[in-house]
Formats: structure tokens, C-alpha cells, sequence
């Protein structure tokens, strides 16, 4: 098993040169690439060759190699790189996200010492983790004085003290390599990254959003009264965390992606699918707290009987939006349920994903991407006919929307005037590929324009 504890403690100065030297073998080949086209000729871009794809594989290999918070920030790359990368470079950072491997409890137990203190004999903890992640790792325990079963996620020691140099050390690497080039609207997106980076180290923050999610959870099921299938959120343990370690309620359940899961009847899985949706718009326009993190990791399906609960895991990444992004998000979504392009494209400019003086192509193309996301939203008459069952509703497993969906974001972002949408729409956007994918491996079929519509409309009733 890696060590990687030692690799997180290594010198700040040799880090760096190992990946900055990484880096100009990356720049050199692609130099050498251009001129080598140039002689012989050939069109192209150099970023999509397979100098390239040799290099963003080393690039990759690099900071798998150096662990920690090299390989979290890939992850980030990967998900939200997409707008400013080259895609050669975004497809491999995605081979980071299954390099996670847990510490040796040996390694991480003076740190969890340090936090606890004497509270730490009030447990027994299971020296093998149960999950592990790029910046931390999750052991069971029990509270020997009741029984009660709670989970212990633990940050790697000495993360803190390097987050921001190894931040700094990834981007002159791109820098270095011409995977991307100096400006504004890159720093922007950057100056995002770097504080969403320092927000999921914080475990502060991390549990007072699992207790606000917690008691928002609580309120919809009281308000609405207990259906099919709930949402619930483990309840936390303030006594046994602290700065770097985060104490909550052991929770067992499936994966979307199980078996078990897929055993479900047709009408459960919709459900499910339903809820999954449903979820998506609580956090967005009824709580205020959008978990954006859309890995299936996050999410546990726990099944009592008859009936389903959804499980919500990790609020270290969330966003909260204002008003006025909100308006434009609902109008942006009310024109992709009726295929109105120019309250689209109005709605667009509104949340700065494009500009009035983009060109028409690129106004199109990016309208056309968020048009085909806006598929399942769509008014019951409008969805495309080769997509329902039987009884006109939606099929997502087969509807194949986010092979769709991939070509025609490549379609917008290859337009030469394409302006990065901003953080909250790019996220907000992967939140929604991420939960439309969820509900595509149910193999769930439902019509989802009430559901969106419902919440919306109910939004702008209450910010007339």
C-alpha cells in the first residue's frame, strides 16, 4: 500500500521541481510538434496530437505519482477544466479519479490524537478505513459508553500547510507545458478553484452545511409528509470532530450503481429518479445549499420495506447562489422547456455565459448545448418521440443524453469567440449532467417539466 503521508510531508522545493520539470519536457514536445506540422505543412492544433496525449499522460502519471493534494487538484481539472483545457488533457486527469488509497491507521492516529484528545478512548476505531479519498480517508467507530455507530473522516496530516504552493506548482505547470494561457477570465476561473480547494479542507464549514442540509432535510419530509422515498442526511457528532477530523452517523445503504439497486422494481426506480431530480431543485431554489460534488459516492440508497430514502454524504463542495443568478438559471431552464431560443440566449447573457457581442455561431452553439442538457425538462409534447415508452414518458437510460450532450458542448467550446461560462454555471451544470447520469443508471422513465416548473414557478412567486 502507498505511503502516502510521506509524499504529503515531502519539501515544498522538491515537489516543485519535479513537476515543473515534467512540465517543460510537456512545452518542448509541443514546440516541437508545432514546428515539425509547420515544416511538413500539416494543419492542426498541437494540443490534440498524440505528442500530446503522450504528454498529458506523463503530466497526469506525475501527479498521480506525487498523491495528495496533486491528485485533488486534477480531480478539480477534470471536472471543471473542461473550459478551459485542451480535452486531451481533461481525458486523462479523469484516470485520477480511482488513484485514492488509504493511509495505514499508524500514520493518520497522532493526528486524530491531537484533535480528540482524550475523547479519542471514548471510541473504538477500526484501524481500516472504510473509504479514502485524494485529501482524506473515512474509519467506523463506536461511542463505547451507547453502542451508537459513527463514521470518522480524517484529513491527511499536513495538508494545510501545502495546499496553496501545490496549487500554484500545478498551474505554472500548465503554464510551462502551453496547456493554457495567461489572462483574466483564467484567473477568474483559477482565484474559483483555489477557494473551492480551501473549502473542502475546511471541516468547519463542512459540518455546519451537513447540519443546515440535515435540518432542511428533516423540515421537507415533516412538511410534506413521508412518500415513497425521503432524503436524509447522517447527523453529526460535533464532540468528535474538530479542525481536521469530522464525526458523523454511520449510515449503511447501495450504491445507485449495486446490484441491489438495479433489482428495484420499475415503479421504485422511478421513484427514485424522481426524488433524484426533485433533490436537485430543493438544494438549488428551496434551501439554498447545492451540494456540487455529482460523484456517485456521495449519494447512498437505503431501502426499509416498501419504500426508499435517499442518503446525501459530503458538503464540502457547495455553492449557494443570489437572487439575481437565480432568475436568470429559471428563465434559462423555462426557455429550454419550450425550445425558445432567444429567451435562451438572453438568459445566457445574463449569467455571463455569453456575451452580446459573441458571434451568432457561437450564440447558437452554446444555446444548442443547453438546449439538448434541457432535454428531459421539456414540456410532455415536446420530448422527442424515439425516447418515451409507452405511456410518453422519458426512457433516460436509453436516451443516451449525455453522449449527446458531450458533442455539443465540444461543438460550443471549438467556436473561436467561446467564453467560459462562469464557476456557478459550470457547476451548477455538472451538478446536473452528474444527477441526469444518476438517474439514467436507474434506468428510470418519467417526465420531469412539473418537477423543475413546480419549483421555479414557486420560486419567483415568493421574489415578486
Amino acid at each position: 500500500m502507498t505511503r502516502k503521508g510521506s509524499v504529503i510531508k515531502r519539501g515544498k522545493l522538491g515537489r516543485s521541481i519535479s513537476v515543473s520539470l515534467a512540465s517543460l519536457r510537456a512545452g518542448g514536445a509541443f514546440a516541437l510538434d508545432g514546428a515539425v506540422k509547420r515544416m511538413r505543412g500539416v494543419e492542426g492544433d498541437a494540443l490534440g496530437s498524440p505528442f500530446a496525449r503522450r504528454e498529458a499522460q506523463r503530466f497526469v502519471a506525475e501527479l498521480g505519482r506525487l498523491k495528495g493534494t496533486y491528485v485533488k487538484i486534477g480531480q478539480m481539472l477534470a471536472l471543471l477544466g473542461e473550459h478551459f483545457l485542451p480535452p486531451v488533457l481533461t481525458e486523462a486527469l479523469h484516470q485520477l479519479e480511482s488513484q485514492t488509497q488509504a493511509l495505514p491507521f499508524a500514520d493518520i492516529e497522532g493526528e486524530l490524537r491531537a484533535v480528540l484528545g482524550e475523547r479519542m478512548d471514548e471510541l473504538a476505531i477500526e484501524h481500516n478505513a472504510i473509504a479514502a479519498a485524494s485529501l482524506s480517508q473515512v474509519h467506523r467507530a463506536t461511542v463505547l459508553a451507547s453502542g451508537e455507530q459513527i463514521c470518522l473522516k480524517i484529513q491527511y496530516p499536513g495538508l494545510a500547510d501545502v495546499i496553496d504552493s501545490d496549487f500554484d506548482t500545478v498551474v505554472n505547470m500548465l503554464l510551462l507545458a502551453r496547456w493554457i494561457k495567461a489572462g483574466r477570465e483564467l484567473d477568474e476561473w483559477l482565484a474559483a478553484m483555489r477557494e473551492q480547494l480551501h473549502q473542502e479542507i475546511d471541516y468547519a464549514r463542512e459540518a455546519q452545511m451537513s447540519a443546515r442540509v440535515h435540518e432542511f432535510t428533516g423540515a421537507t419530509v415533516s412538511r410534506l409528509g413521508r412518500q415513497r422515498v425521503g432524503f436524509a442526511v447522517p447527523k453529526p457528532y460535533p464532540r468528535y470532530s474538530g479542525d481536521t477530523v469530522l464525526a458523523m452517523e454511520f449510515v449503511s445503504g447501495h450504491l445507485v450503481t449495486q446490484p441491489e439497486v438495479a433489482g428495484l422494481s420499475q415503479a421504485r426506480r422511478n421513484a427514485l429518479g424522481s426524488a433524484m431530480l426533485e433533490l436537485f431543485f430543493y438544494e438549488l431554489y428551496d434551501w439554498g445549499v447545492l451540494q456540487t460534488d455529482p460523484n456517485f459516492g456521495n449519494y447512498l440508497i437505503r431501502s426499509s420495506g416498501s419504500s426508499d430514502e435517499i442518503v446525501l454524504l459530503d458538503f464540502g463542495s457547495v455553492l449557494s447562489c443570489d437572487d439575481e443568478f437565480l432568475r436568470h438559471l429559471g428563465n434559462t431552464i423555462a426557455a429550454g422547456q419550450v425550445g425558445d431560443r432567444a429567451l435562451l440566449v438572453d438568459s445566457l447573457i445574463g449569467l455571463g455565459c455569453l456575451q452580446e457581442g459573441n458571434s451568432e455561431l457561437a450564440k447558437t452553439s452554446f444555446s444548442d448545448f443547453c438546449l439538448e442538457l434541457l432535454e428531459p425538462l421539456r414540456e410532455p409534447g415536446d420530448l422527442p418521440s424515439q425516447y418515451l415508452n409507452d405511456k410518453g414518458q422519458y426512457c433516460w437510460g436509453t436516451s443516451r443524453l449525455m453522449r449527446r450532450v458531450g458533442k455539443k458542448a465540444a461543438a460550443s467550446a471549438a467556436t473561436l469567440d467561446f467564453t467560459a461560462p462562469s464557476r456557478e454555471f459550470a457547476m451548477i451544470a455538472r451538478k446536473l449532467t452528474g444527477v441526469f447520469t444518476f438517474i439514467s443508471v436507474l434506468n428510470a422513465q418519467f417526465n420531469g417539466h412539473d418537477i423543475a416548473q413546480r419549483h421555479i414557478e414557486q420560486w419567483r412567486r415568493g421574489h415578486e
